[in-house]
This record gives C-alpha cells, sequence and structure tokens, in this order.
C-alpha cells in the first residue's frame, strides 16, 4: 500500500492490527495497535520485535499518551467521517504540547481537501482510503502558498513572518 510521508507518496512499511488484535498473532515488523491494546498490553508490545504505533480513534484523547511517547514511532489519527474534526486538535497537542516528534498519520476518511489543513497542525503522514486519487493528495499540500495564521507547521503569524513589524 502507498500512503504520503513527509511529502513524497511512498510504501507503507506499517501494518494495522485489528481492533480486537491479541499481542501474541500480531505479525512481525512495525505495527499499528487501538489505544486500548496498546493500555492493555504496554509491556508485551514493548517486548516484541519492531516498532510500535498506536491509533487513536476519534474519541480517544492524546493526553492518554503523554506518559507513553518516547516508546512509539507512530501516532495514527482516525477519521472515521470527513465531518469529524477532531483529529485536527489531536494532532496539535501531541505536536505543541507534548513536543513529539515521530509520525502522525491521519487514517480513515482522508480527503485532499483536508490534508494542507492536516499539515499545518503537526500531521506529517497521510492514509487516504483507496479509493482516493494519493496523487491528488499530494498535491493538495501545496494548495496555498501563503498561511496568516500561525500554526505547528509556522507559529509566526504573517505580519511577523515578513518586514520589520514591531510585534
Amino acid at each position: 500500500m502507498k500512503i504520503i510521508r513527509d511529502g513524497a507518496i511512498v510504501d507503507d512499511d506499517w501494518v494495522h492490527a485489528p481492533a480486537e488484535a491479541d499481542v501474541a498473532d500480531l505479525p512481525e515488523g512495525n505495527v499499528i495497535v487501538p489505544l486500548k491494546l496498546w493500555q492493555a498490553e504496554r509491556e508485551a508490545l514493548l517486548a516484541r520485535g519492531g516498532k510500535i504505533g498506536v491509533r487513536l480513534a476519534s474519541d480517544d484523547l492524546a493526553e492518554e499518551l503523554a506518559g507513553d511517547l518516547d516508546h512509539i514511532a507512530l501516532v495514527a489519527i482516525d477519521f472515521p467521517i470527513y465531518r469529524d474534526g477532531r483529529g485536527f486538535s489531536q494532532a496539535r497537542i501531541l505536536r505543541d504540547r507534548y513536543g513529539y516528534k515521530g509520525e502522525v498519520r491521519a487514517v480513515g476518511d482522508v480527503l485532499k481537501d483536508q490534508i494542507f489543513y492536516m499539515h499545518r497542525v503537526g500531521f506529517n503522514a497521510f492514509e487516504p482510503r483507496s479509493d482516493r486519487s494519493i496523487e491528488d493528495a499530494l498535491k493538495s499540500l501545496h494548495d496555498f502558498t501563503v498561511t496568516y495564521q500561525p500554526a505547528t507547521d509556522d507559529p509566526l503569524p504573517l505580519r511577523r513572518r515578513f518586514g520589520n513589524h514591531p510585534r
């Protein structure tokens, strides 16, 4: 499967574990597990080979991972439907409040119209549905060349980025 990571289309080197997965049944390599499995089997997951990613459902909170972020290589944030914007806040909290440097991936109903804004709040990887064009999604990262508001990707407002504005 192909995803967008750091502005390029690449092969995905992660596998999503099913919601009802058992640690013993997980495939080798890099695996993304649901938050509930991470919370229940943290030590067993850390002891297995491969990197660990945690998938947050739309009603999970980034705060639940705050003490574990050093052990997690990827946080996948689920967008069950395009109208559910809670994932935007979760990405921003991970980056701005907790200083998370790992991969933050948008999964689920990821629309090309949202990807530019998702990137602004901290997503650096996107896993669009298979019925969506990944090439169109990649192009949407460059929908705008100038942003006015500060965000995770550029904390300075436009007025402070150019010229000698006193504030």
